[in-house]
């Protein structure tokens, strides 16, 4: 078998491509191993197991997912900060399937040493959401529904999902803009 000169890096980047082609579900201490053309125990110096080897997955993934979204939202605010945002969310979910199905896993934070791809997809999340004037504890509720409404609409999508005639585009236009007239009266729409 081939030396593969191998490192904690080189071994997550190999996982979340391979989650990329066949799924998080097929990501394996075996299958990476393959991949390098080494036995599984090779891969025991660089990750703890399938769960470290995952959220090394998950944590790559927020970085990139950060590296996007920041881009995207610099200089925006209201509908355009959250268009650019929502279209930033969909597209890295397309292109990515299995890095963003790893970013949907718990990850414990006192497990690895670095979280701020996390951190500063919350805080961007967060920014987005102060172009509206919401405060706590309603910012907390409208990431929870942004996120669970972009969750929801890319995984039915990736998964075939839609199957009405009806462009897929034009309702995901549809949503966001639904959206953002909700984030624009939360007040008086969700007063007690």
């Amino acid at each position: 078998m081939r030396r593969a000169g191998l490192t904690a890096d080189l071994v997550t980047r190999a996982a979340a491509d391979l989650a990329d082609e066949v799924g998080l579900a097929g990501v394996t201490v075996s299958a990476v191993a393959r991949h390098f053309g080494v036995k599984d125990a090779s891969l025991y110096s660089h990750v703890r197991g399938l769960g470290d080897l995952r959220s090394r997955v998950a944590l790559l993934a927020a970085g990139e997912f950060a590296d996007l979204l920041g881009p995207a939202v610099a200089g925006r605010s209201g509908r355009d900060a959250l268009v650019a945002f929502a279209d930033a969310y969909r597209g890295y979910a397309r292109a990515h399937p299995g890095r963003y199905a790893a970013m949907q896993q718990p990850v414990d934070p006192a497990a690895l040493p670095d979280t701020a791809g996390f951190r500063r997809g919350v805080e961007l999340t967060y920014g987005v959401l102060r172009g509206y004037g919401l405060d706590e504890p309603d910012v907390t509720d409208a990431v929870r529904l942004l996120r669970s409404t972009f969750h929801g609409f890319v995984d039915l999508e990736c998964r075939g999902g839609f199957n009405d005639p009806r462009d897929v585009e034009v309702s995901w236009r549809r949503t966001v803009d639904a959206l953002h007239v909700l984030l624009t009266r939360w007040r008086e729409a969700l007063s007690p």
